[in-house]
Order: C-alpha cells, then sequence, then structure tokens
C-alpha cells in the first residue's frame, strides 16, 4: 500500500489561518479519497508559515471494481420509460437482463465500474481541493485564475511505495506537482527533492525547518522560561499568543531584551498589553516585585551576532511604542487626578443603543439600581452608587481609546489615583465579571452589587425595546449577561427576588421625569418595588399618597403589566437550565422546582434542585417518584371518571387493612417534619423526611385495592392517595419528571 505525501509551498500564511487550514486540507483530501473508495490506514496534517502539508499512510494502491444492479421498470412498459433507464444507468439495450417480479417481468441493468489508479485519484481531489479551498480570505495574483491566501508557489504531490517514489501528475493554473521542496527562507534556500514523509522532514529539519508547530511552540516556551530562569524572573503565561509567534517562525530563535528604565513605572498590564498586540513580545516579570522589566521576541533566524541587531532593532520599535502608552498614562493620570467628572461627562454624547440612551444614561440607571440592590445584598449604599457613577468613565480615558481590553483595569488604577475607597476602585475592574462560564465572580458585595446592576440593566433594556436573542444570533450578548447574573447570584449565595429587581429596572428604562423631583420620587418607588414588588404594600403606599396629585407616569407603574418580566425571568432561567446541566442536574428536575412557588429566586430554586436531584439519585428517591406517579395517575383517573375532587382527608377510622393504617401512620409523622424543614428551606431534611414513605406506600399498593367495592372506604383510599400526593408535591412538583 502506497503512502501520500502533499505539500503546499507559498508565502507566509497568516498565523491564526494555519492550523485551521491544515485541518481542512486534511478532512477535504482524505473525504475525497474514500469518496472515490481509497480507504487509507492513517493521516496527520501539519502546517508552518510558508507551507501545509498532509501524510497519508497505507492508502490503497486502486479502488475497487464496483457492480451493481440496478432494477428497472417492467418489459412491457412504455419505450419511453425504458430509453430513460438505459440513460440514467448508462447501458446499451443489449446489456439489460430481465427477472421476475411479484408483479411481472423487470429489465435489469448491471453496472461495473472499474477501479481507477491511486494517482489519478489523488490528482483529482487534490485539485479539486486547491481551486476550492476554504480560505477566511484569498487573493489571485498574476493571470491565472487560482485564488490562493498568499501566492502558491509548487505542489509536492507523491506516492510512496517499497519501490519507490512516484509523483502525482497534476497542474494547477501553470504549477507542476513535483517531489522538491525548499527550505528556510534564508538560511536554506535551496530546493531538494524527498521520497517520502520521514525523508521530508528530517530534511526539512536539517534545512532549518521546525515542521510540527507543537513542537516549535514548546522549543519557543522551554528556551524562554530557561532564559527568564536565568536571569532570577519568570515568563508571563500566554498561550494564545506562544500558538501565534509559532506560526510565525519555522526555524524559532528565542532572544531576551531589556525595557527602558523609563517605562518600568507603566502598569504591568499596560506593558503587557502593548507589547503583546503591537509587537507580539512575551512579558518577562520579576516574581519579587511584580513588573514587567524585560522581553521576549522570537526571531525566524540565526545570525553571526546571536540576534543583538534584531534586539536592537526591536527595543527601538517598543520604546516608540511605549512612548506612546506612558503618554496616555500621564495624560490619563492628570485627569483622574483632578476628578473623572470629565470622563463620565464625556459619556453623555456617547451612543450605546439608540432606543436605549446615551453612556451617560446608562451608567445613571446602573448607578440608580445598584443603589437600589446595594441592601439587598448586604453592601453599602452609597459606595455602590459612587462605584457605578464612575465604573465606566475608563472608556473615556486615551488608554482604553488605544488598548479597550485594559477597559475596568484601568478604571481601577484611575479611580485609586482620584483617591476614591478601595471598594469603588475594585469595582470599577470588577463590575464586568464574570465574561463568560470560567471566569472569576467577585465577592465584593459593592462589585457585586455594580456588577449585577450593570447585567441586569442590560437585560431589562433589550427586553424593554424587544431586542430579544433569536435563535444563534445574540448581537449584545445578552446570554452571557444572563449566565453572568445566575453566578452572581449562585456564587454568592445571594437571596433576592430578580422579578422585583427587574420590574423596578424595566419601569427605570419606560419613564422618564421631567424634573430633579420626578426623579427622587421615582427613585424611592423603584426602589419599594425592587424590594417588595410592584403591588407590594410600600409601593402601593406610595402611589395611593399621591394619587391625582402625581406625575402622568405614576399611572404607568400602577397598571404595569410583568408580561416582559415574566418572559426575561424564562429567559434567565433557560440559561440556568444549562448551567445546573454541567453540574449533571437534569432538565427535568429543574423544572420541577421551577414549578414551585419561589422560583425568582435562583438561589432558593437551586438549593431545591440540587436536593431534589440527589434524592433522586438514591434508591429510596427513585422508588418513591414511581409511587408518586402510581398514587398520583390512579388518583387523576378516579377524579377524571368521578367528576369530583378527593382533597378532603382520609379517615384512620375506613382503614381496613395493617399497610393502610401504617401508612396512615407515616403521612402522620412525616408531614410535619416536611413542613418544618420546608419553612427552614432545609431541602435535604425533606427530602430525607419523604424517603420515609417509600415503604409504607410500596406495602400500601401491594397489599391494597384501591377501588374496593365499598364505596366509602374506595372514596377513604382516594383521599389517602391525594395526602401522598399533596406530601410529595410540598417538596417539589414531581408530576414534571420524567420517566
Amino acid at each position: 500500500m502506497p503512502d501520500l505525501l502533499i505539500e503546499l509551498f507559498s508565502e507566509e500564511i497568516p498565523a491564526r489561518m494555519q492550523a485551521r487550514a491544515a485541518e481542512d486540507l486534511k478532512a477535504r483530501m482524505t473525504d475525497a479519497l474514500v469518496e472515490a473508495g481509497l480507504t487509507y490506514g492513517g493521516a496527520a496534517a501539519f502546517h508552518t508559515p510558508r507551507r501545509l502539508t498532509l501524510a497519508v499512510e497505507g492508502l490503497l494502491a486502486e479502488s475497487p471494481t464496483l457492480r451493481e444492479e440496478r432494477k428497472g421498470p417492467r418489459t412491457d412498459a412504455p419505450e419511453k420509460a425504458i430509453e430513460g433507464f438505459l440513460r440514467g444507468a448508462g447501458v446499451a439495450r443489449e446489456d439489460l437482463k430481465v427477472q421476475d417480479d411479484k408483479k411481472g417481468q423487470v429489465y435489469i441493468a448491471v453496472i461495473e465500474r472499474p477501479g481507477r489508479p491511486a494517482a489519478e485519484i489523488v490528482a483529482e481531489a487534490l485539485e479539486s481541493v486547491i481551486r476550492n479551498f476554504p480560505w477566511p480570505k484569498s487573493m489571485r495574483w498574476g493571470s491565472g485564475s487560482l485564488k490562493w491566501v498568499r501566492p502558491l508557489h509548487s505542489i509536492l504531490c507523491i506516492l510512496t511505495t517499497e519501490a519507490g517514489a512516484e509523483v502525482v501528475p497534476l497542474e494547477v493554473d501553470g504549477i507542476n506537482a513535483g517531489a522538491t521542496t525548499a527550505g528556510h527562507r534564508f538560511m536554506a534556500p535551496a530546493r531538494f527533492s524527498v521520497m517520502n514523509f520521514e525523508d521530508y522532514a528530517s530534511k526539512l529539519k536539517r534545512s532549518h525547518v521546525v515542521l510540527d508547530a507543537a513542537e516549535r511552540a514548546e522549543h519557543i516556551w522551554q528556551d524562554a522560561t530557561n532564559m527568564a530562569f536565568a536571569a532570577g524572573l519568570e515568563v508571563v503565561e500566554d498561550r494564545g499568543l506562544l500558538a501565534e509567534v509559532a506560526g510565525l517562525v519555522e526555524w524559532p530563535v528565542v532572544l531576551m531584551g531589556e525595557i527602558g528604565s523609563e517605562f518600568l513605572g507603566l502598569p504591568p498590564e499596560v506593558l503587557q498589553t502593548s507589547m503583546r498586540e503591537h509587537q507580539k513580545f512575551f512579558s518577562v516579570r520579576n516574581p519579587k516585585t511584580g513588573r514587567i522589566e524585560r522581553f521576549i521576541t522570537v526571531a525566524n533566524r540565526e545570525t553571526t551576532d546571536n540576534g543583538a541587531t534584531i534586539l536592537a532593532g526591536n527595543r527601538k520599535v517598543l520604546t516608540a511604542r511605549l512612548s506612546d502608552a506612558r503618554f496616555f498614562w500621564d495624560n490619563d493620570l492628570r485627569v483622574a487626578k483632578v476628578g473623572m467628572q470629565t470622563w463620565t461627562q464625556a459619556l453623555e454624547s456617547v451612543t450605546f443603543h439608540n432606543k436605549l440612551g446615551s453612556q451617560g444614561d446608562r451608567v445613571a440607571r446602573i448607578a440608580a439600581l445598584a443603589r437600589d440592590i446595594a441592601p439587598l445584598i448586604g453592601a453599602d449604599p452609597e459606595l455602590a452608587e459612587q462605584a457605578a457613577l464612575v465604573a465606566k468613565a475608563d472608556l473615556s480615558s486615551e488608554m482604553v481609546y488605544e488598548f479597550p481590553e485594559l477597559q475596568g483595569l484601568m478604571g481601577r488604577y484611575y479611580a485609586e489615583a482620584a483617591g476614591l475607597p478601595a471598594e469603588v476602585a475594585a469595582a470599577a475592574q470588577e463590575h464586568y465579571s464574570p465574561l463568560g462560564p470560567s471566569d472569576d465572580v467577585p465577592t465584593a458585595p459593592v462589585s457585586v452589587a455594580v456588577a449585577l446592576a450593570d447585567k441586569i440593566d442590560t437585560l431589562t433594556g433589550f427586553w424593554a425595546i424587544d431586542e430579544k436573542p433569536t435563535g444563534s444570533k445574540d448581537p449584545f450578548a445578552l446570554r452571557r449577561a444572563a449566565l453572568g447574573v445566575i453566578r452572581l447570584v449562585l456564587t454568592n449565595g445571594l437571596r433576592l427576588s430578580l422579578d422585583r429587581v427587574n420590574d423596578a429596572q424595566i419601569l427605570r428604562h419606560e419613564i422618564s421625569p421631567a424634573g430633579a423631583g420626578e426623579r427622587d420620587l421615582l427613585d424611592e418607588l423603584l426602589r419599594e418595588i425592587a424590594r417588595h414588588g410592584v403591588f407590594g404594600a410600600a409601593a402601593r403606599s406610595i402611589i395611593d399618597r399621591i394619587e391625582g396629585n402625581g406625575p402622568d407616569w405614576l399611572g404607568r407603574v400602577a397598571e404595569h403589566n410583568p408580561t416582559v418580566s415574566d418572559d426575561l425571568r424564562g429567559f434567565i432561567h433557560d440559561r440556568l437550565k444549562v448551567h445546573l446541566r454541567d453540574e449533571g442536574i437534569r432538565h427535568d428536575v429543574i423544572d420541577a422546582c421551577l414549578a414551585m412557588p419561589g422560583n425568582c429566586d435562583l438561589t432558593l430554586l437551586v438549593n431545591r434542585a440540587r436536593a431534589l436531584s440527589g434524592f433522586l439519585g438514591t434508591d429510596d428517591g427513585e422508588n418513591l417518584v414511581q409511587g408518586f406517579k402510581r398514587a398520583n395517575n390512579i388518583l387523576s383517573q378516579a377524579e377524571e371518571k368521578d367528576g369530583v375532587s378527593y382533597e378532603f382527608g382520609a379517615d384512620r377510622k375506613f382503614a381496613e387493612h395493617p399497610a393502610e393504617v401504617a401508612l396512615f401512620d407515616a403521612l402522620d409523622a412525616a408531614r410535619p417534619v416536611i413542613d418544618k424543614a420546608m419553612a427552614a428551606e432545609d431541602f435535604a431534611a425533606a427530602m430525607e423526611a419523604m424517603a420515609s414513605l417509600r415503604a409504607p406506600i410500596d406495602a400500601f399498593f401491594t397489599e391494597v385495592q384501591v377501588n374496593s367495592d365499598n364505596a366509602v372506604v374506595r372514596r377513604n383510599r382516594l383521599n389517602l392517595l391525594s395526602t401522598i400526593r399533596t406530601t410529595c408535591l410540598a417538596v417539589a412538583d414531581l408530576t414534571k419528571l420524567e420517566g
């Protein structure tokens, strides 16, 4: 069986495209070979800045001959039908066979497709793959029609057997396939021939090309960490940058340089970001001080001066870049020390969304909501409001304009420079978190209040203007915002009603008070709504107190429709199901808990779901649920048949069987324990008490006939089943469970 080696050699491919392109080459070529009948033993793809390589082992020498019998029309079918069958099958009339069928005699066409040699199939497949390659961006050069990411220079395509290597005859836009490739652009540019993959890889390495990207990355990391360690420093880990740099060089040469002393006072994150984004440098940190003091760069060649000239050039460019960063930092510090109001005022002219106002409007809403949320979660309302007012001020700074990824972090530095409280500075950085399922969650109360307010304002705002996610489209990252709310609440064990908070903020989006007095009234009213609900006594008293003398919008509060808030709650619950699925909690378990009161309290909801999930993982839990479902089914059928509801309480004096009496005793003992545990929100204890019902319920159904001939006894037993149902449903809606 021959082995196949393909190399597509071109000008430098962008690093971000290389890995995907190598996998696309592998997938498209192997799919085409298999479709043509050529199976293989294994395939591997490789990439460097100048080449995509595919090695296929154990390829069939030729595709097998295929024989197919295709059933046609009956022999007495119209002539046109028979002619159409002949054209479709590609055979002549005399090649048809006649075969008996249950409806008469039919024509059978025997179609044979002879096998083809591997070289012919490979050439056909590779040309198609090259001409239709899925580059994100491609270009056409010269007079040819071929489009490639960068000019394609040569194609290596050989089939190797024990007899030697055979070049696959192939020509694409004037480029003929051959058995040669080239080494490193500067250190070994001469072309050389290869016989197989092992010969190819070893000759490339001798020509200063490391074919395997993982090997290049490992070499870079080992040399970089060793150099830093020798200087008493450490390299700041950056796997994304490592993968990118490994795609920029074929022969990595690691060099370490010094950063000018005039820049060492910059925040380490600024140095790291500037070097990473502009120069693709790794940062080298002093572990004792945390300062970034040196940089690591990776050259693509060895030099006689051991990289001194390269380092000098890189340092010159870096100095220019860091001079810009220091200019931004100095200017921003001057503004921050005077006061961050200049930046917050500038946000008034920055549009957040054409239906939701400016960034300044958004900051004011977040600040008001943070103040409302703060007492609900144990945060200082004054600090929460202050933090929210300055949390997004750094969006107007020069540093964040240059490096948007530093937003929040620079806000912390500037808040500290302005002399603001530590809690306010921390909230400026942390209020964006969590940004994803693995991001750290803030735990400081002020940071949590501002982070919640930020995400809830985003969700309620887009729900208020009916800009919700549809299908896979989520342009405003609302799913991420909902997950952020969930993780903030659960990680910190917060107890608050999201419905009330959402209602208050939706009203804040819908109502624009005319003057300062009305704004104060609205804030007071919405604060009460966040605590007690739209129709809570405190909110109601405010409305009643000024009814007839209040602003026009007061009536809208009194007539508030909670539909939008209900829909948003459903969206958050859907995100919660996805989040809990990673914990192994089934969606039907969550549905059983969602059907219970208090489902807008996420901590309460999740505690109940975790307890129920654990309970269902035991034999007692599984069997009790089956007993409950049996009781519920019998009871529901009887109620439908009789047209009455059996919920008036069973009487033990009508119990005739010992198993019946035992069930009465078990229910009488379990119900107060369950009620007490539920009042204390001790769901595990409630489930444990419910588990004690398993044996008596099993015994009851084994030994007692519910539908007795005695009408009084039957009614009493059905009422007993109703007691089972209400007892079990006190913990969770078990009817939602599947199976």
